[in-house]
């Protein structure tokens, strides 16, 4: 078993901590230039035919596993957080997570530069001791991104809004519609940029429960 940092948005975040977010997805680099034929433990393979003295054999060409490690592995989450002493608290550093910042509750941290400045710092620079989120792997598969169904859609932790509808993540409808499927999609460009989705990229599809 490996552990593994990965990073999330706060959305996700918040997801994974309600328990609606079992899945995410990632942009395979570099991108396979066709369809695996397989995925076993996370490793892509290709059937490639091969000449043996004018006998041609299919032989299996394995690629290489997925960055996020394979069922039975872990990953903790990197996410935005502050970092400062608290007035009140001692001379005991904190981490302050940004769905905490309103004063619900604070996390000692061990004694780090990271937590004896106040303000801000970016998800990708937190440390393993500052993660408060641990994810087990419990499946890997690779597929084309707009093949994601409503249900996988629906993992991914998309919100439907106070009216009702599927979030939009700051997006305009796509195409007139507010499906589970368009929600992601607004989702996805917001955090990988625009027209990220019309490229239609091989992603990895982890999947994982939160211990």
């Amino acid at each position: 078993m490996k552990e593994r940092p990965i990073l999330f948005s706060g959305d996700m975040v918040r997801a994974l901590l309600d328990g609606s977010k079992t899945q995410t997805r990632r942009i395979v680099k570099p991108q396979f230039e066709r369809e695996p034929v397989d995925v076993i433990d996370g490793v892509p393979s290709w059937d490639a035919p091969t000449n043996y003295d004018g006998e041609v054999q299919m032989n299996t060409t394995r690629g290489k596993p997925c960055p996020y490690g394979v069922p039975g592995d872990r990953l903790w989450v990197r996410e935005s957080f502050w970092g400062c002493d608290m007035p009140g608290y001692g001379d005991q550093p904190c981490v302050v997570y940004e769905d905490e910042w309103r004063g619900k509750e604070y996390h000692a941290a061990e004694v780090r530069p990271y937590a004896r400045r106040f303000g801000h710092i970016p998800g990708i620079h937190m440390p393993r001791d500052a993660s408060r989120v641990l994810l087990e792997v419990t499946g890997v598969r690779v597929e084309r991104l707009q093949d994601i169904s409503e249900t996988d859609a629906i993992a991914e932790g998309i919100t439907k809004t106070r009216a009702g509808f599927w979030s939009t993540y700051g997006r305009s409808g796509v195409d007139g519609t507010y499906s589970p499927v368009s929600s992601y999609r607004c989702l996805w460009d917001s955090i990988n940029g625009p027209e990220s989705w019309d490229a239609n990229p091989w992603v990895w599809v982890v999947e994982f429960r939160r211990i």
